[in-house]
């Protein structure tokens, strides 16, 4: 296997790869900034640049020092190199590198959205000079909004031009462009043309300095306030693997977290600020039970009695095949297998069905590899496969039409945590006359009609696992806890096991009722890293 020596530290390889991209691999930090490895390599920075030594065919195979700093985001990795980035050469370059991006940016950290995630403050602590020798007047230049997400602050930009590879070579749209030269070059969007893609808040991610930001997030929250939660896409059925970031029980904003297999290192804009259902005004808050005809609220107590109370009744009066459930495709693959057991435990011959798949469009690919999907929600498969643990019979939302229209079903239990809309005419009409006990977290047509209503959880407040399109089991943790009074359905349902005596008082662990599930559940799902987990270490004290 092929090896470089950097900073003497061997460095082992393969493949064909860059200087800096063998370094990264190894732990060892080049400072760069428009070096991206999901875009075309330019090497416009040049502070990456470094003395490299090579081997020289001609004479031996003896090292000999390339005359000039090389950058290493372009210089090819050799069997047999020596790289040196602390050389003096190669400080030198890297402290001329910042003085001279430093020369016209603004001295406004302290009101930037990116301090204390901007490359340029880390690499001015560790790789610039301790004042600046520049005592002109800085050139200024304008703020712009340049879309309905993302806000422009031109004098802060430093032409990595990362947003302009961006939207040529991954979303193949090509709305940014470089305009002017030398101290009035900017970045900026054609005219007539925004930024409005459907991919357009990555440009934030990757913007390496405060220049481009999210006006959602913008003066919302300091980042080393925040606390990391990686999670999955609770949208769309992409799987893609994203960071939560939170603070004192409230999402502040979501951003993808890297995986080659899934979603590489973008996201979509519909899941990037598709989460703000979690903190609707409109969510319920707590358990709703029909009395003399009108809802009202009640205790949880109060509610699974009226749960085993009603069901019970349809048991006794109906018989076996009196019970049915509906199982949302919002909901994780533990929460149906607990949901399905609860059901299946109380009637053997109950009707089980899937919720309806929201399908908008068709899918989408753009020429980065990313793909938006158009079915709209994110475990349809995953909540079959749980299911079917527990029985053959799981049908799909018009045979579960179908099926409950058979005067012996009279008692149903129906999941929703769809972000949106989602019941349609001909379940109002099928759930007439029975009785409905309603796990939901957005109110809708049954809300009213429900004869218990239960408060469930978002993908934010609970853990779990959800199965893409591709049939990628992928866990995810929870972030915040449920608003006031509401549980995660995982919770209920074995509070509902307990209540009707299947089994003993358990508290939810996502871990344990996939181990309970099946070894499918345990040896192929995907988990995130440790490294995808990162707590606010920012101390606050009481004045």
């Amino acid at each position: 296997m092929p090896q470089i020596t950097i900073d003497g530290k061997a460095c082992e390889y393969q493949g064909k790869k860059s200087i800096l991209e063998v370094a990264l691999d190894n732990g060892i930090e080049i400072p760069h900034y428009c070096y991206h490895p999901g875009m075309s390599i330019v090497a416009s920075c040049r502070i990456c640049m470094a003395e490299v030594e090579a081997p020289n065919p001609r004479n031996d195979n003896k090292l000999e020092m390339i005359p000039k700093l090389m950058p290493t985001c372009q210089t090819p990795a050799g069997d047999g190199q020596v790289v040196h980035t602390k050389s003096p050469k190669s400080i030198a370059n890297q402290k001329s590198v910042m003085e001279f991006l430093l020369i016209n940016h603004p001295l406004d950290c302290p009101v930037c959205d990116q301090a204390g995630e901007c490359y340029l403050q880390d690499y001015s602590y560790k790789y610039g000079h301790s004042e600046s020798r520049f005592d002109e007047a800085k050139v200024k230049q304008p703020k712009k909004d340049i879309g309905p997400n993302v806000l422009l602050y031109s004098d802060r930009c430093i032409m990595c031009t990362r947003c302009v590879r961006f939207t040529k070579e991954v979303a193949g749209t090509g709305e940014i462009g470089i305009f002017g030269r030398g101290s009035s070059e900017q970045i900026d969007i054609f005219p007539g043309k925004a930024l409005d893609n459907e991919l357009s808040g990555n440009v934030v991610d990757i913007c390496p300095v405060g220049a481009l930001l999210d006006k959602d997030f913008l003066m919302s929250m300091r980042v080393w306030n925040l606390t990391k939660t990686p999670s999955i896409d609770g949208i769309t059925a992409s799987g893609d693997n994203l960071s939560i970031e939170h603070n004192d029980g409230r999402v502040y904003r979501v951003k993808p977290r890297t995986n080659m297999d899934v979603n590489k290192w973008w996201t979509s804009d519909e899941i990037r600020f598709g989460w703000k259902f979690v903190h609707s005004e409109d969510r319920h808050r707590s358990p709703v039970q029909k009395a003399d005809g009108s809802p009202q609220e009640c205790d949880w107590n109060k509610a699974y009695g009226a749960v085993k109370a009603g069901l019970s009744t349809v048991l006794q009066s109906r018989g076996a095949g009196s019970l049915a459930l509906l199982v949302s495709p919002m909901l994780t693959c533990e929460e149906a297998y607990l949901l399905g057991k609860l059901v299946i435990g109380l009637d053997a011959e109950a009707v089980i069905g899937i919720g309806p798949v929201p399908v908008s469009g068709q899918d989408k690919a753009f020429p980065g590899g990313y793909t938006v999907y158009a079915e709209k929600a994110p475990n349809a498969r995953g909540v079959r496969r749980a299911l079917g643990q527990l029985t053959e019979s799981v049908l799909a939302y018009e045979q579960f039409l179908t099926a409950i229209e058979d005067e012996r079903t009279s008692g149903v239990l129906v999941t929703g945590n769809y972000p949106s809309a989602w019941v349609t005419p001909e379940l109002t009409k099928a759930l007439t006359g029975k009785f409905l006990v309603l796990i939901d977290t957005l109110p809708n047509s049954l809300t009213d009609t429900a004869d218990v209503l239960l408060p469930g959880a978002t993908f934010a407040e609970k853990s779990g696992t959800f199965e893409n399109h591709a049939g990628r089991l992928q866990s995810f943790d929870q972030a915040i806890l449920p608003i006031e009074f509401a549980k995660a359905e995982g919770q209920i349902a074995l509070d509902l096991i307990a209540r009707m005596g299947l089994g003993e008082p358990k508290t939810y662990d996502a871990h344990q009722t996939r181990i309970e599930m099946g070894d499918e559940f345990v040896t192929e799902v995907h988990h995130p890293s440790t490294q995808s987990r990162k707590v606010s270490d920012m101390q606050v004290v009481e004045l």
